[in-house]
């Protein structure tokens, strides 16, 4: 915990979707959360969304560049002195509805950049926090997917970037071990965000057809990473999936 006797989180693409609704149910919960994303407008309004009782530091910071990410954990030391949560949440699906032969190299490089390249990044430079502070340790929590489990159709770079979501969790987990630092995954289906809004209106099934699904309310989601975050770090949820609960997930193929 910091001088204040809160514990400190960092929540990345905290400027909406998941990200705010982490960001503000830790606040609520009592910690002190810096919030990153790539633009502060957003991340001024989770801080406010808050409330002015909530101890909110607003960090611009793009996950895929490794000054920023430098910044953004340094910024964090400056102000706590030290870290007891990282959620790994920044992402990108990349282009929507772009078959694989004609994703461009920097589509899949975006993505790459974003959703595995970043979340190593923010995650090695909160191992280095947690392994360095005293007392020692602290949790990592990594945003997977459903997609780390199964494809929708032309997903690739998002597809493989989930997967390989699921190699850093457990190399974070066993090289975390020695040093009191867990590692867990929560892979999420259907939340209602901006990036969900086409799942409303029909998007394409393995089987071709348009089709609309359920959603749920991110805040669903934000509750179970709350519960994850504030295991003590003897215990650890390693895989938790979380979905809407009639989406086509258990059964297609």
């Amino acid at each position: 915990m910091s001088a204040s006797g809160k514990k400190i989180a960092v929540v990345t693409g905290a400027g909406s979707g998941i990200g705010r609704s982490v960001a503000l149910t830790l606040a609520a919960a009592g910690w002190s959360v810096a919030v990153a994303g790539r633009r502060t407008e957003p991340l001024e309004e989770t801080a406010k969304a808050a409330g002015a009782g909530a101890d909110v530091l607003c960090v611009r910071a793009d996950v895929s560049d490794p000054d920023d990410v430098a910044a953004l954990f340094a910024a964090v030391r400056e102000r706590y002195g030290r870290l007891d949560l990282l959620f790994n949440n920044a992402g990108t699906f990349g282009p929507g509805g772009v078959a694989l032969e004609d994703i461009s190299y920097e589509a899949w490089r975006q993505v790459v950049d974003v959703n595995l390249t970043g979340a190593f990044l923010c995650a090695q430079a909160a191992f280095r926090q947690m392994k360095a502070q005293d007392p020692q340790g602290g949790r990592i929590i990594n945003n997977g997917s459903i997609s780390a489990h199964v494809p929708r159709p032309n997903s690739i770079a998002y597809t493989a970037t989930k997967h390989a979501m699921t190699g850093l969790t457990k190399s974070l987990s066993l090289d975390g071990r020695p040093h009191r630092i867990a590692c867990g995954q929560i892979d999420i289906g259907n939340a209602a965000t901006e990036m969900t809004e086409r799942m409303q209106t029909g998007i394409l099934q393995a089987n071709g057809q348009l089709a609309v699904e359920p959603v749920m309310d991110a805040a669903d989601v934000a509750r179970t990473v709350l519960h994850m975050a504030e295991l003590p770090l003897e215990a650890n949820v390693q895989f938790a999936t979380v979905m809407a609960t009639t989406m086509p997930y258990i059964g297609r193929g």
